[in-house]
């Protein structure tokens, strides 16, 4: 694996600033996670690392541990190996509940700038889809920008209805088409990357998300395979989150496919996703309006005048109380956590006085 410069990585003066008094060899970036062992990089090389065991033990929760994108302090102790010594700088976290597991996170990559978001035009666009992956990134402060690929595989009609749907729900969002093998589409999305910025790829399975990385880098890193003819669905090619870095700049972070993204966001977050809801909230009748039954709500006044779509708002009541139960069962988690740490403080003094 070839060698980047910390700047190639996405590294400035704003995050150098953070911990100054570190040497530059001792900065890294996680470019790899495979359960709790990581792959890291800075200008001496790629190391395969370990925490040390004081940071495996303080640690409280999921957070405190190194994720893909995360900038780490690292000591060389063997060719090629390093441990970590502490996470030193992390913006931001993007995440989605944990599948079948309430009031837990699934931590996705950290210090992100945008994300690609992929929707492949011929089977899997989906407009409350597109929704969440659109409130997934305003919860962690990351400007999405939305891409429809494989564009050649549908007619110009249902690319432009697709387009028109679109711009409806999201005017603010920004979006590209890709076609298979046209080198056009692929430069114009060349033109988003800037040199110190790391950029995300989210959608599911067999959307073309590795095979835009791969277009992207030069070279075919990510492993990708065809999608069957008969059932149209795409397969598992990218297993694990890794971290790449372009011949003229520009960091990506490819993720496996998600089949579910559960919500895990507050409700900024639902702002940004929904401005018309909740501008129009503002003239409910009830400062605490659910938005479903009062009389007096603004937000149902405007669905039935058709201003905002019946969908949207199904969708906005359906994320809105996926959100509002995440919330309640990571506060429910976190008292019990509280409560159980108590009972061993109280053990802990008890044995000490006896």
């Amino acid at each position: 694996m070839k060698t980047n410069s910390l700047e190639q990585l996405g590294f400035n003066s704003n995050i150098y600033s953070t911990h100054s008094q570190l040497n530059r060899e001792e900065w890294a970036r996680v470019i790899a996670e495979h359960k709790e062992r990581y792959l890291v990089q800075n200008e001496e090389g790629t190391f395969e690392a370990e925490i040390m065991g004081h940071l495996r033990f303080t640690a409280e929760d999921r957070t405190d541990f190194p994720m893909v994108g995360d900038w780490v302090q690292i000591m060389p102790f063997d060719e090629g190996k390093a441990l970590i010594q502490q996470v030193l700088y992390r913006q931001n976290i993007l995440k989605r509940q944990a599948i079948g597991k309430d009031g837990e996170a699934q931590y996705i990559a950290s210090n992100i700038d945008k994300a690609f978001i992929v929707f492949s035009a011929n089977r899997d666009f989906n407009l409350n889809r597109v929704e969440r992956f659109v409130v997934l990134c305003y919860d962690a402060n990351i400007t999405p920008l939305l891409i429809l690929s494989k564009a050649d595989l549908v007619s110009q009609e249902d690319l432009h209805e697709m387009q028109l749907q679109i711009l409806e729900r999201f005017p603010e969002l920004e979006v590209l088409t890709t076609k298979i093998d046209d080198e056009a589409c692929i430069q114009e999305l060349k033109l988003k990357i800037e040199q110190d910025k790391t950029y995300c790829f989210l959608g599911s399975s067999g959307v073309g998300k590795s095979t835009l990385v791969n277009l992207l880098l030069g070279e075919d890193k990510m492993l990708t395979l065809e999608i069957g003819t008969g059932t149209n669905r795409g397969k598992h090619t990218t297993t694990h989150r890794e971290l790449s870095v372009m011949k003229d700049g520009g960091v990506l972070i490819d993720n496996p496919g998600m089949r579910e993204v559960g919500m895990t966001s507050s409700s900024d977050a639902m702002e940004d996703a929904f401005p018309l809801i909740m501008e129009l909230s503002e003239q409910c009748k009830f400062s605490d309006c659910t938005h479903q039954h009062e009389k007096g709500c603004a937000v149902i006044e405007a669905v039935h005048e058709g201003e905002i779509s019946e969908e949207a708002y199904e969708n906005f009541l359906k994320l809105n109380r996926e959100q509002e139960h995440y919330a309640s069962s990571e506060a429910d988690k976190r008292k019990k956590g509280k409560s159980l740490a108590k009972m061993v403080k109280t053990v802990k003094q008890h044995k000490e006085r006896f």
